[in-house]
């Protein structure tokens, strides 16, 4: 039997220590004790802040948080022109077109008899679901493409977020300014609360919590501020919500309605009819159709222009000046909130230690009493009668 060799020997040893080493690192973990928390350590002596000092930084910060909202104000109305711009050229090169076009006209006019024919319908449920259908293809065609580059939604979360930053960025000098130690500086920000959507508890914040967050939205009260404003769009009818535009979709309905009552509606009868009648009396009308119907397309997009502006106007208010649906709401809630707990001053308060005193200057004669008129007291020129 040959013997080991050296190799072999240190490989047999390596593997019989290793073993030992994990039970002896076993064994001193154990033997480790427990180790006991250190102890927070305990803020200074707060400094002796004059009451009259506190009120004037709740003024600065009342005049910070106002100052603020300006920047962010305009970094959300300088987007929404943009979407607003999107908007307006969605409908000039898509909405319009189609809508106006000759065989869109026709297809609505076919809806428009299938629409009375299949369920014998009064006019008003006609309108209302012929304008139900021109409201989806209006949010389809003009609405949710704009959205894939400009989303108000997003609009608002970016805005009140920018507020956020900005809100910090005016707190920062306040402590330094009245020599205030920057933690109790934080002590008093906790104390204002500056988002109050209770109940639940978690949906309060103070304004400490909001600045010195790392993300704002992973703070629940924030996050249900901006919650808050997007379901107050939704039930606007604000942006990708057909109900804004439904107005204008029903007077359209009903301009079309009037239109096929006149017209007899030749190519929606075609339509329903099918088959080669329904060819013939589609062919035989198409092209006094097309002439007549091209004559009268500039007047058809110049009404449906206007109304579509009046349509767009009304969600534009919705998303920029209404106070709880716009994309500025949680702008607008911060601030008026914060104004609120730390209400602004207009001038320094200034101790009098006393009443001023008049001083008769030294040039002056000092006045005399007048001297009592002792025999009579009645004044001059005062005859009795006897």
């Amino acid at each position: 039997m040959k013997p080991l060799t050296k190799p072999l020997f240190a490989t047999a040893l390596v593997a019989l220590r290793i073993p030992i080493v994990l039970l002896l690192i076993g064994l001193a973990g154990c033997a480790t004790p427990e180790r006991i928390p250190e102890p927070a350590t305990p803020l200074p002596a707060p400094v002796e802040i004059p009451e009259t000092t506190w009120l004037q930084v709740d003024s600065d910060i009342g005049t910070a948080a106002l100052a603020a909202a300006s920047p962010a104000r305009h970094f959300a109305r300088v987007r929404m022109e943009r979407w607003r711009q999107l908007v307006a050229s969605r409908i000039e090169a898509d909405f319009i077109p189609w809508f106006s076009g000759y065989w869109t006209q026709q297809w609505l006019s076919a809806r428009v008899a299938w629409y009375k024919l299949s369920a014998s319908e009064e006019k008003e449920a006609v309108v209302t679901r012929l304008a139900t259908y021109l409201q989806v293809e209006f949010r389809d065609r003009v609405l949710a493409p704009v959205a894939g580059e400009i989303n108000p939604d997003v609009v608002r979360t970016e805005a009140t977020q920018y507020y956020v930053q900005s809100l910090r960025t005016e707190l920062q000098p306040i402590p330094l300014l009245y020599d205030i130690p920057p933690w109790q500086f934080d002590q008093h920000l906790k104390a204002i609360l500056a988002i109050e959507l209770a109940p639940p508890a978690a949906h309060n914040a103070s304004l400490y919590q909001l600045v010195h967050a790392g993300k704002p939205d992973s703070l629940p009260a924030y996050a249900a501020l901006l919650e808050q404003g997007r379901q107050a769009a939704i039930e606007a009818g604000a942006g990708l919500s057909t109900t804004r535009i439904s107005p204008v979709a029903r007077r359209v309905s009903e301009k079309l309605l009037e239109r096929l009552a006149i017209s007899g509606g030749a190519s929606a009868i075609s339509a329903l009819v099918g088959g080669i009648a329904g060819s013939v009396i589609s062919l035989g009308a198409a092209s006094v159709g097309i002439m007549l119907h091209e004559s009268a397309r500039e007047t058809t997009e110049v009404l449906l222009r206007e109304n579509l502006a009046a349509g767009v106007e009304d969600i534009w208010h919705s998303l920029m000046e209404d106070p709880v649906s716009s994309v500025t709401g949680g702008i607008d809630y911060l601030s008026d909130q914060i104004e609120k707990c730390c209400p602004r001053t207009f001038g320094q308060p200034v101790d009098l230690p006393g009443m001023l005193e008049e001083v008769p200057l030294a040039d002056d004669p000092v006045p005399q009493p007048a001297e009592e008129n002792t025999e009579d007291n009645e004044p001059h020129d005062f005859k009795t009668v006897d």
